[in-house]
């Protein structure tokens, strides 16, 4: 199971929407065959094993997620399993998705096949926590990335922020975009630095949807990012259908969402980049749309970059929080890893 999980994460980059899923075919404790899920719309994990098998009977399939029981773009991988005749499978978990969790564990019985679940579960929950938040709770895992100086800025009182931290920690983030489904940011990133969102990895990679959250579309029409392959969203709650169909025309896609007191509802956000089959979401932004995340707990990660270098009482902060007053108001994290990326140190922290 854990030379599956090792080949699922082969997909990491290109599998989104779909799960990473990695399989392994065993007989008579010798690999046969193994395979995993590069890309949605191309062969499962289970298929890709059993392609390199000339015969498979008898054998034990090790797959990091249930084999599918339904038709979608490609056949059930159950019915595969048992035409080949496979005689044990061994899941690290069910698939998340409440619409056929359990289904093909129980076909797969039902064909008189040996099944065993929860082999290294956590390992496979881990591989796929965007797929199985979305699939459970209608929303995708949410990492905020942050880089700071060691006296906690994110930037010179003027703005100025290129670069606070080191090429290694960039090359890094690059690492983490190319995981993403989607970026997010905010409006006013958008305005003061114009960014590309994409993710330079010499790697095969899907590129990232990159989303923008304008309240009330000031997006410049010249945007950056209006000129980069890929899709580039602007979420909003202006009634202003004609700069819309401008910004359509400039190749953006224009969403209206609900608002919450003039801003667009984060939560509703949330639920709309789900029904986007946005499985990750990294959030790279300023301290306004991370301070109305954090408030509204919508976070599931942080991974915070901090330099060695100081930039002063006047540079700006990581979170604008009005609302935190006394130290009760405070809000707390746990610290998860910790470690050296060049000069600068990488923290991950859950709420």
């Amino acid at each position: 199971m854990a030379r599956a999980l090792n080949l699922a994460k082969n997909g990491l980059y290109t599998t989104k929407p779909n799960p990473r899923v990695g399989c392994v075919l065993v007989r008579d404790d010798v690999i046969i065959g193994e395979g995993w899920h590069v890309k949605a719309g191309l062969g499962h994990a289970e298929i890709e094993a059993l392609n390199q098998v000339a015969d498979a009977k008898g054998a034990t399939a090790y797959v990091t997620l249930e084999p599918c029981s339904h038709y979608g773009r490609t056949p059930p991988c159950c019915e595969a399993l048992i035409k080949a005749g496979i005689t044990r499978v061994v899941a690290a978990m069910q698939d998340p998705n409440p619409q056929v969790s359990g289904k093909g564990l129980k076909k797969l019985k039902a064909a008189g096949i040996d099944v065993v679940c929860g082999v290294l579960e956590q390992d496979a929950l881990a591989l796929n926590r965007g797929f199985i938040k979305r699939m459970t709770k209608n929303r995708p895992f949410v990492r905020s990335k942050l880089a700071m100086s060691l006296d906690g800025r994110t930037a010179m009182a003027s703005g100025e922020s290129k670069w606070i931290t080191s090429a290694e920690a960039r090359a890094d983030v690059h690492g983490l975009r190319a995981e993403s489904s989607a970026i997010l940011t905010g409006i006013n990133t958008v305005l003061a630095d114009d960014p590309a969102l994409t993710a330079r990895i010499n790697m095969n990679v899907v590129q990232p949807v990159r989303v923008v959250l304008d309240s009330q579309l000031k997006m410049p029409f010249t945007a950056r990012m209006a000129s980069l392959p890929g899709r580039n969203l602007i979420l909003t709650c202006s009634h202003d259908k004609m700069k819309q169909q401008i910004f359509e025309k400039s190749g953006f896609e224009v969403y209206r969402l609900p608002d919450k007191n003039g801003r667009l509802d984060l939560h509703e956000v949330m639920i709309f980049l789900a029904w986007q089959q946005i499985n990750e979401v990294l959030v790279e932004s300023g301290p306004i749309l991370n301070g109305a995340l954090l408030t509204e707990g919508l976070v599931d990660e942080y991974v915070v970059y901090i330099a060695p270098c100081i930039l002063g009482d006047q540079g700006r902060g990581l979170f604008k929080m009005p609302g935190l007053q006394q130290m009760a108001d405070r809000k707390n994290l746990k610290l998860c890893d910790v470690r050296q990326i060049g000069q600068d140190l990488k923290l991950t922290l859950t709420p």
